[in-house]
């Protein structure tokens, strides 16, 4: 069992955490009055870091699978081992589920969805109802994942400040390649 993540792994998870919660906020303005061409800009932000989170995504789905994470602390009951375990398997759904409803709602939307101002991800011929339906899971999934952050955070703080484990130490010290648990 491996005591750390790798530091490529540790940077990925940083960047995706910082581009989801900007993206999450560029998303919110979409719920507002906006005039249409900001409305337009902000579709194509919202693409265009949707699609830079994709990629992040692969790569880190591929290293976790390549180099797995960490193990749990002994210490840990076993109710929070599988909490742990559904709060990760959970947010790599939700954000696999994001990404497949955002590129289904860019494939059925009625309006060109331009990512980095050039590439248009509709393929003609849109489809309001089944945009409708698409559009729905995915502001479902982007509401679950933000419970699910929220988890996530309290639960590093609590290991950090309150079981006093190296579990979330694992995740922000890049200077040290190995961990004991204490």
């Amino acid at each position: 069992m491996k005591a750390d993540f790798l530091k490529s792994q540790k940077i990925i998870h940083w960047i995706m955490a910082i581009i989801i919660m900007l993206d999450l906020n560029i998303a919110q303005k979409f719920g507002g009055e906006m005039d249409i061409l900001d409305r337009l800009e902000s579709r194509i932000d919202h693409t265009s870091v949707g699609l830079f989170i994709t990629f992040l995504f692969l790569l880190r789905v591929f290293l976790r699978y390549k180099y797995g994470s960490p193990g749990y602390p002994d210490s840990m009951p076993r109710w929070q081992v599988i909490s742990a375990k559904v709060g990760h398997y959970g947010l790599y759904f939700l954000m696999g589920g994001l990404i497949v409803t955002g590129l289904l709602t860019a494939r059925y939307a009625t309006d060109p969805i331009l990512a980095f101002n050039t590439l248009n991800l509709t393929m003609g011929n849109g489809d309001l109802q089944i945009y409708n339906v698409i559009r729905f899971f995915h502001e479902v999934f982007t509401n679950l994942i933000i419970a699910f952050i929220a988890i996530h955070i309290f639960a590093s703080m609590y290991h950090h400040f309150i079981a006093k484990d190296s579990t979330t130490l694992n995740m922000i010290k890049f200077w040290k390649n190995s961990l004991k648990s204490n």
